[in-house]
């Protein structure tokens, strides 16, 4: 889903887990000084058991977790979910949809092609080629009214329109048919670099059309839909959606009769695949919120009046409780993988004494990146990998760890550069009679934070700089906490989209003035930014050439290091349990299932 306006999908997904591109790569701008290391090879998005049509049945039901029962499968609505972007792929056509490196490919059930004009040539128009087989569950062929209508939509031009407003689709000038009705021609006002992420999820002219028709939530049966499965039933009282094969689909035929989406809390997942309730079931939130088990007694068991407790917090050793368990289950394989996501420490430049740029660089400097990572990831078997980027996952074309542009690794001396000294006795480092403490904001109920924000406590201790965790609910922490800015340091995740120039911006754009002359960080919680930096996504947002573009956001990410806006630590964690004999499933990383492949081994 690559929508980043704040709905609840987005905030969800920015604490996912508790925390929480191009093949040209052109040489871009590399800071002084040594050459960073690369990525952890090991280190990568995806671990999905491989599914072999030809190994794998017709026919047959699988049952799929999911958090909640969708009010919407329109991922651009404001409700939309995780769950909302993971079950309009089964439904929707994605023009393009991403590889196991993050690159965005045509999916050639939808597309049998499209094409840029070179960079250079004004204006930039994308001649898209439709599959001629593509049509709507009314029988009616993928056309120019559905994309106009999309663009309409997500504009951003009629405020009628209720939605979110994805990256791009406000570049776009016009959009006509071209030689044929399987011909679309989408000229742009101004170049987009990044239109590949665009019209993915595709929705129908007649859910996009209007606003009324826009904005009505996208539920239950009786609305189009253009993927291998089609809604079959929607029963929220049971918390199920039901997927059956899509009678006129075109592509190759989906294996599995029916997919049950079953709407199953954390805490009841692990007990669901032990009695074989559920087939498919992501499991990284059921590890990473597992709570220890109740005192088999308590003074109110012999009848002493007691008030009533409160719930008990996740705790790494329940974690790891939890994951045993998961890995002990018969018939049950984990598959593990770190994700799409890019968990990081965020420094509140708005707030002292962190107002001080050398302070935040020193601090950057400090934070023992691999350490971090180790502490967070072995013990769910994943290998330690820091990130130093941004902007681009470890396993993504064009990575590069830029760490080196925050300056020497020497924490003890940028720290005393900046005016913050070691006592004589020990202790805290002071300037001008105050210490150097800090509050470190986390998930309440993540043990992934928890042990993240130990290891970073005891790291930064060893630099003078004292840290307090305070624990947040994961309902309130973004907008009472992250949007309030009451914090000091905060740990919690970004997406690491396909189209970073487009989609990262809004973290890193520098904050300006509303109407009322009130500084609006919008989502820039670190509230520190520069015109250079703004200039630099604009100019890869406009740059068609691949090379080019890295180029700039490598730059980019460059400037941010050196800001002291934020460190990366790593990428976030992700488990999925899977029945044995299910093929095609697991951790998906950047993408999302092929539904039409997975089923039941023959």
């Amino acid at each position: 889903m690559r929508v980043r306006q704040l709905t609840t999908a987005a905030a969800a997904l920015l604490l996912a887990a508790g925390l929480g591109g191009c093949s040209d790569d052109p040489a871009p701008v590399r800071p002084p000084g040594p050459a960073p290391a690369p990525a952890d090879p090991t280190a990568g998005t995806g671990d999905v058991r491989p599914a072999d049509r030809a190994a794998v049945r017709s026919g047959g039901t699988l049952r799929w977790a999911v958090d909640g029962l969708p009010t919407t499968f329109n991922v651009y609505q404001g409700a939309a979910t995780a769950d909302s972007a993971l079950l309009a792929h089964a439904l929707y056509p994605s023009l393009f949809r991403p590889d196991d490196h993050g690159r965005l490919v045509p999916d050639p059930d939808y597309l049998a092609g499209a094409e840029s004009t070179p960079p250079g040539q004004q204006p930039q128009v994308v001649t898209y080629r439709l599959n001629p087989h593509a049509v709507w569950s009314d029988g009616t062929p993928l056309s120019a009214a559905d994309l106009t209508a999309q663009r309409a939509a997500l504009s951003g031009l009629d405020p009628a329109y209720q939605g979110g407003r994805p990256a791009g689709y406000d570049a776009i000038d016009s959009i006509a048919q071209g030689a044929d009705p399987h011909e679309v021609r989408v000229t742009f006002r101004r170049p987009y670099a990044e239109w590949r992420s665009l019209f993915g999820p595709l929705y129908p002219a007649a859910e996009t059309a209007t606003p009324d028709a826009f904005n009505q939530a996208l539920t239950g049966g009786g609305h189009l839909s253009a993927g291998p499965y089609t809604v079959s039933g929607y029963d929220a009282a049971a918390g199920r959606v039901s997927l059956s094969r899509n009678p006129l689909w075109w592509g190759d035929p989906p294996k599995t009769d029916r997919i049950d989406f079953l709407a199953t809390p954390p805490e009841q997942r692990l007990d669901a695949l032990d009695e074989d309730r559920l087939d498919i079931v992501p499991l990284t939130t059921a590890v990473d919120r597992a709570v220890p088990a109740p005192p088999t007694s308590s003074p109110a068991a012999s009848g002493t009046p007691t008030a009533a407790a409160a719930p008990p917090a996740a705790a790494p050793e329940a974690a790891t409780a939890a994951l045993q368990r998961a890995e002990s289950l018969h018939g049950v394989t984990v598959h593990r993988a770190v994700g799409a996501s890019l968990t990081q420490l965020t420094l509140n430049a708005a707030r002292a004494p962190l107002t001080d740029p050398a302070l935040r660089l020193a601090l950057s400097r400090a934070v023992d990146r691999r350490r971090i990572a180790d502490a967070a990831l072995t013990p769910l078997g994943l290998p330690g990998a820091p990130i130093g980027s941004h902007l681009l996952a470890g396993d993504q074309d064009g990575y590069r760890d830029n760490s080196v542009a925050a300056g020497p690794a020497d924490a003890d001396r940028l720290l005393d550069e900046a005016g913050w000294k070691r006592p004589a006795g020990g202790g805290p480092r002071t300037k001008d009679g105050k210490e150097l403490s800090l509050t470190l904001l986390v998930p309440a109920d993540s043990a992934t934070a928890k042990r993240t924000a130990d290891a970073l406590t005891a790291n930064l201790a060893e630099s003078g700089v004292a840290v307090k965790t305070a624990t947040a609910p994961t309902e309130t922490f973004v907008q009472d906490h992250l949007a309030a800015g009451e914090y000091d340091l905060a740990l919690f995740s970004w997406p690491a989209g396909t189209s970073p120039a487009g989609e990262q911006r809004p973290v890193y754009a520098k904050p300006r003035p509303d109407a009322d002359g009130v500084l609006d960080h919008g989502t820039n919680y670190a509230r520190s930014g520069t015109e250079e930096i703004d200039r630099l996504f604009d100019r890869a947002g406009a740059e068609l050439d691949p090379g080019a573009r890295l180029g700039l956001l490598q730059e980019a990410d460059v400037r941010i290091w050196q800001l002291g806006h934020s460190v990366p630590l790593y990428q976030r964690p992700e488990l999925v349990g899977v029945r044995a004999g299910v093929a095609g499933a697991g951790v998906w990383g950047y993408g999302w299932p092929r539904f039409q492949d997975v089923g039941w081994n023959a």
